[in-house]
């Protein structure tokens, strides 16, 4: 493997061994809490590149997330969804999905765990409940189709689903969705992130589109949506297009980085519709991308999501590199200066 240029980042060690399925980082610290197919969850204090802890499962880990500095939660394709405890390197099943549990997000608003199943449910958990499903099971509410992606901001909750669905709940009334929407992209959604604002969400699809949305159903709200292309390029007189895995939001700024196929990462600033910023290009595809709660770090997993199949390829790795403002700061728009 050719070396890869420190522009990357700083490549942690003792990466996973499979497939990278989701990085994340904590809300509190540095520490980053990482999901693979290797049938692990891995705990890296990302500022002293340490591996803090290692969760070993039953099966490929597609998902995790952190309830706080000493504890996570992990969704894993043998249907059980776990509670990690860090310090005391133990874990127990909150319960189970009928299929693969494909993403986990927590819930700051209400305490709870919400998990999306390819059993085509979303299911939500009380952590706060003894051990065993009778007793931490709050409720499961069916969705149109296989659950891909979630996202939450305060009490709103994103769920994108197989065939293009998209479900806006709100946490307090899960009985039914507040809108029930169709992806404005053409093809298979892969990621879908909520704006720090809470307006709105960026959905992004296998076909090398973003599309911008707002929860606003109004003529002059949803007249702000847009979708554009990316992560393409043009070869011999063809355009050739990627997935877009990822999508993280810059938590200060509100601008947002994207990762695909292609093996790079590119920075936009929404509202002015405009790239600030595209990496060097990485050894393999972008399976996930987390910046750090400040901002000032950017974790990106080189993992390749076999969208070629089976076939060589450079060998799974994680990144953190330092932000700097020029990458991730919105460009004021310059307005010509009236005559005098």
């Amino acid at each position: 493997m050719a070396a890869v240029p420190q522009v990357a980042g700083r490549e942690l060690s003792k990466p996973p061994s499979d497939g990278i399925s989701n990085l994340r980082f904590s809300n509190h610290s540095d520490h980053l809490l990482v999901s693979s197919w290797d049938k692990s969850v891995r705990l890296y204090d990302a500022s002293a590149n340490v591996l803090r802890g290692e969760f070993m499962h039953g099966g490929p880990v597609l998902d995790c997330c952190f309830h706080d500095d000493s504890s996570g939660f992990s969704a894993c394709v043998d249907s059980s969804v776990r509670r990690l405890v860090f310090g005391l390197g133990k874990e127990d099943i909150l319960g189970r999905h009928d299929a693969p549990v494909r993403c986990i997000e927590y819930s700051y608003a209400t305490g709870q765990v919400i998990t999306g199943s390819w059993d085509k449910t979303l299911k939500c958990w009380d952590p706060r409940g003894a051990s065993g499903q009778e007793r931490t099971l709050v409720g499961t509410y069916t969705q149109p189709e296989r659950v891909y992606s979630l996202s939450l901001f305060g009490n709103r909750l994103v769920a994108a689903t197989a065939g293009r669905h998209v479900n806006v709940y709100d946490l307090r009334n899960m009985s039914q969705p507040e809108q029930r929407r169709e992806s404005s992209l053409k093809y298979q959604t892969r990621c879908v992130r909520c704006y720090p604002n809470g307006t709105g969400y960026a959905l992004s699809s296998v076909e090398g589109r973003v599309a911008m949305e707002f929860f606003d159903l109004s003529e002059s709200g949803q007249s702000k949506k847009y979708a554009f292309k990316c992560h393409r390029k043009s070869e011999a007189g063809r355009d050739i297009v990627y997935p877009v895995n990822a999508i993280a939001f810059h938590p200060i700024y509100g601008t947002f980085a994207t990762g695909g196929c292609d093996g790079y990462v590119n920075v936009w600033d929404g509202n002015n519709k405009k790239r600030l910023y595209q990496y060097s290009k990485y050894p393999t595809s972008i399976a996930a991308l987390s910046f750090s709660r400040d901002g000032r770090l950017l974790a990106v997993a080189s993992s390749y999501t076999f969208e070629e199949g089976e076939k060589l390829h450079e060998p799974d790795a994680i990144f953190v590199r330092s932000v700097n403002e020029v990458e991730v700061k919105p460009k004021p728009k310059v307005y010509p200066n009236p005559t005098s």
